[in-house]
């Protein structure tokens, strides 16, 4: 009878251990199976056939504390918008809308 009770325990502290790696913690995200979920291009849900360099308040999304230009797998940008998005971004760096370094941002 204390074996039972004994074997019990142990696997009582195994549950709460394998609790522990599964589920959301520092890179799980929480889901359970699967990993991260996908994200979606925000262009491709509003149907945004062009992305315009004047628009600097859409464009500063994209762009970091320090002025580069944030990676696809950051910003959530399918490829062929992320293009379009660095383009604008290029161009309105060279009509002065938005910055090209963190210099410009602060000073």
């Amino acid at each position: 009878m204390n074996d039972e009770h004994q074997i019990r325990d142990d696997s009582l502290e195994d549950d709460d251990s394998s609790d522990r790696s599964r589920g959301g913690g520092r890179r799980g995200g929480g889901r359970r199976y699967g990993g991260r979920r996908n994200r979606v291009c925000n262009f491709c849900v509003d149907k945004v056939t062009r992305i315009d360099y004047k628009n600097y308040e859409l464009l500063r999304r994209y762009i970091d504390n320090r002025g580069r230009i944030l990676p696809r797998r950051q910003s959530g940008t399918c490829a062929k918008h992320q293009r379009a998005v660095a383009a604008a971004i290029k161009r309105a760096r060279h009509v002065a809308l938005l910055p090209f370094t963190a210099e410009h941002i602060h000073g």
